[in-house]
């Protein structure tokens, strides 16, 4: 290896940062040890469950001594903080604070589970399908602010379609439910556009004027009619589709592919957004809008339309979402039912860094606790389960605070653009 590889390597993450990503690393080890391995009698075992519930294929339970495997843990987060102080990972800095992040949450599994079983394979399960809206909100934020413009309206435009689905679907059928439901988020998209593009309003008002808007018309039309007449908040939901061959993979297969559609179209705005915003002429032309628009529009891209597009797209997918809650999850409406997933939608979209697979995994560690919080509870864990819901926004400042490297906001974001 040469010198100047073995630079590139190593020497581009300053040394302050290597020491605390350094110290973190061992303060993990020494958690896992500490809180963990501490308060574990020997002789105790960890089972978890490989088979979530309703799949049709099973596999034998993995049974594993809980001590010596909390020690195996400590000592390999341990080894790997020591190795930072040393010489540092370089470019495998955040990849190893993930991998140690994985382990700690692994030992803290398996010390609650100690001398009980917990199904891991639900968990994941339950943990992905908690990520959905999640990740849809994220991502309709990432069309929006990639293009320049704050939406924090995604909390009611999510709350409306959720609305208008239901009812929608309830006096025609699924489809025709979900497809007002993408609407309804266009036109509070189109809304948010035309207060931020052209009358320069502030970003942040508008999006809390349609957000108190939505929570007070839902309220007002559910109260009205949909508790009132039953027959229209009665959709029914999308129904579970197995997909074959994937769904008969070990593990995976009826952690992944035996969901609804909301699951399969998440995976599909998935592939098709990063495709477009880093792979396709919109994308860059809608990337270089948010980061500097006078000098998109210096080369002939039309600034207005680009924002007016991605706002108005975002607003459909932040409808779509909206929709999982009715059509997809528990069949009717009720008030304020989203309750707050868009606004974490938002974190998940700044954890991510503004980019579609980061949201995504932002989405799933959201998710992942939500669902953890629901099994402590069965294990009987004496930690309070509002603590557990606490670990993601705790995670999200420490990201915010550049632990994970510093996060690239476009930078004319939030930012009225006047045409000269």
């Amino acid at each position: 290896m040469t010198t100047t590889t073995m630079k590139n390597h190593f020497a581009y993450v300053s040394p302050t940062r290597r020491r605390v990503m350094g110290f973190i690393f061992l303060g993990l080890g020494i958690a896992l040890w500490a809180l963990f391995a501490k308060n574990v009698e020997p002789g105790v075992e960890t089972t978890f469950v490989l088979t979530p519930g309703g799949a049709t294929q099973e596999l034998p339970d993995w049974v594993f001594p809980s001590l010596p495997m909390l020690d195996i843990l400590a000592v390999v987060c341990v080894g790997v903080g020591g190795y930072q102080l040393a010489r540092g990972f370089g470019k495998r800095t955040n990849l190893m604070l993930g991998m140690a992040v994985a382990l700690f949450i692994f030992g803290f599994l398996t010390w609650a589970t100690s001398g009980g079983t917990l199904n891991l394979a639900g968990l994941f399960r339950s943990a992905l399908v908690k990520a959905v809206p999640l990740t849809i909100g994220a991502l309709s934020g990432v069309l929006c602010e990639r293009s320049g413009v704050v939406n924090i309206a995604i909390e009611g435009m999510m709350l409306t379609g959720a609305f208008t689905g239901a009812f929608v679907g309830s006096v025609t059928n699924l489809w025709i439910g979900l497809l007002a439901a993408v609407l309804s988020g266009a036109l509070l998209g189109t809304i948010h556009a035309v207060l931020s593009i052209k009358y320069k309003t502030n970003q942040i008002i508008s999006g809390t004027v349609i957000n108190i808007f939505s929570t007070g018309i839902t309220s007002f039309l559910s109260a009205k009619f949909l508790q009132k007449y039953q027959h229209l908040n009665d959709p029914g939901r999308f129904p579970t589709i197995e997909v074959p061959v994937l769904s008969k993979i070990p593990i995976i297969g009826p952690i992944m592919f035996e969901h609804n559609m909301f699951v399969y179209a998440l995976y599909f705005f998935l592939i098709v957004l990063t495709i477009a915003l880093y792979y396709t002429r919109w994308g860059l032309r809608t990337r270089s809008v948010g980061e500097h628009p006078k000098a998109a529009d210096t080369l002939g891209i039309n600034v207005f339309k680009t924002r007016y597009l991605s706002v108005i797209l975002g607003g459909c997918m932040a409808g779509f979402g909206g929709a999982y809650f009715t059509l997809g999850s528990v069949g009717r409406f009720d008030e304020v039912m989203t309750a707050g997933r868009g606004f974490i939608g938002l974190a998940a979209m700044i954890f991510g860094n503004w980019n579609p697979v980061g949201a995504f995994g932002a989405g799933l560690l959201f998710g992942f606790f939500d669902a953890l919080s629901a099994k402590l509870a069965i294990l009987k864990v004496p930690i309070p389960s509002e603590i557990m819901l606490m670990f993601p926004y705790i995670a999200t400042m420490i990201a915010l605070a550049g632990v994970v490297g510093r996060g690239q906001m476009p930078a004319a974001d939030g930012q009225p653009y006047e045409k000269e």
